[in-house]
């Protein structure tokens, strides 16, 4: 009964533009803007229906609750006395990036036949680096049962940022794999987030055969670029990886290990003639959620941005007149988190696991979605302008917006530990 699971983050109604993740050019160049958390947050639940409708099992993790005032009195400050970059920092929505909660192992992989999580650390932005501990909770009760093995971060000041850096090539969701752990040495102005060292340190952690795991470093170019994290310009399933041709530093010796592990892959390489760097990270093409669909098509989920980028679009359309791996592609529009540089594989952590082991008030379908949706439509701001991060009367509705969803999904307790 194994199956790739896609947890979604639900976008948190702190939502907002505050700008804080230097080299993520979306967050930077609308930092300043009026963010609409109940849009953003109604757009994720669009894209989560849309999966349903693919017949994928789909999952949530929760926003955290903001602003995070513990992190604030590890500080000595309270959020009233709070400077400004500071009380942004502790009111971020970042959680609902959720391929950054996490790195996973499905149990074909793994020395011991347990699916291991390790949460990501997040220590290269301060608005980030207070994540964990609430992510290591929902984790540790969604993947409760002793099939799973949930692990705290790798310490500082190794940086890692979870799945966004890590592709698992297989046969079949349910045989081992070949995983892949992307790391970052340089970026020009912009730091390179997933270090080498915390890369080793999950493989380590999950008892990965080293044989069958590779260390590929991200090309300087592609962080340089704007591709803070690998899944901005590449992505993988199954036997297929969907690259830019500038995404790798040593292209040639990983594709050469990759096709030596595993024969039966196809490597789908866009060249930087066709699209450009800039492009693809404008459209986030490589942001998408490469699935396979019920009767085994793989599909691959862009945001609206893609088909409104000539250059992406007329590749996306050449490679299905073709004989290409990817079949279909579907169109979802994520532009609250787009504004914000998160696509839609920003906002999903894949585990492939039995449903049946994971605890059920973090899996939906169709009615649960409408009564999320319900309480997002009612509780969740329907504007946050800049000035309004620090307003009493914003941080009292982002509260209420809080419990009433934890109280809908019956996980209370979470947000009271």
């Amino acid at each position: 009964m194994m199956q790739e699971i896609n947890f979604d983050g639900i976008v948190g109604p702190s939502h907002n533009y505050a700008g804080l993740s230097p080299g993520n050019l979306a967050a930077t160049r609308n930092a300043g803007a009026t963010a609409h958390p109940r849009a953003a947050a109604l757009q994720g639940i669009a894209k989560m229906r849309a999966n349903l409708a693919l017949g994928l099992p789909q999952g949530i993790l929760l926003p955290h609750a903001r602003p995070d005032h513990a992190w604030l009195a590890a500080l000595h400050l309270d959020y009233a006395g709070a400077p400004g970059h500071l009380k942004a920092r502790a009111f971020s929505a970042s959680p609902m990036w959720a391929a950054n909660a996490a790195t996973v192992s499905p149990a074909p992989d793994t020395g011991d036949g347990r699916c291991h999580l390790t949460v990501a650390n997040l220590v290269t932005m301060p608005h980030r680096s207070h994540e964990w501990p609430a992510t290591l909770a929902q984790l540790r009760l969604a993947f409760a049962n002793p099939h799973f093995a949930v692990h705290p971060p790798v310490p500082a000041p190794f940086g890692d940022e979870g799945a966004a850096n890590h592709m698992r090539l297989c046969a079949r969701h349910d045989a081992p794999a070949v995983e892949v752990f992307v790391y970052g040495e340089s970026g020009g102005p912009f730091p390179a987030r997933q270090h080498r060292d915390a890369s080793e340190t999950v493989a380590r952690a999950h008892r990965l055969d080293p044989g069958r795991t590779l260390f590929v470093q991200q090309s300087p170019e592609a962080i340089a670029a704007g591709a803070f994290h690998n899944d901005v310009v590449a992505v993988a399933n199954e036997r297929v990886l969907f690259a830019h041709e500038q995404a790798f530093a040593d292209r040639q010796g990983f594709f050469a290990d990759l096709r030596r592990l595993l024969p039966e892959v196809e490597i789908v390489e866009v060249p930087a003639d066709r699209v450009s760097l800039a492009d693809a990270i404008q459209s986030y093409l490589f942001n998408a959620q490469l699935v396979t669909a019920s009767g085994g098509t793989q599909t691959l989920i862009v945001p609206a941005e893609a088909r409104g980028n000539a250059a992406v679009w007329s590749w996306l359309q050449d490679h299905l007149a073709g004989n290409g791996p990817i079949r279909a592609v579907e169109v979802v529009d994520v532009r609250e988190s787009m504004a914000n540089g998160g696509g839609p594989a920003c906002l999903r952590l894949r585990v492939a696991c039995d449903p049946a082991l994971v605890d059920p008030r973090f899996l939906v379908d169709a009615a649960k979605l409408d009564r999320i949706a319900d309480v997002i439509a009612g509780h969740w701001p329907e504007a946050i302008a800049p000035d309004a991060i620090g307003d009493p009367g914003v941080i009292a509705q982002v509260g209420r917006a809080h419990r009433a969803l934890y109280e809908a999904l019956d996980l209370v307790g979470l947000l009271n530990s």
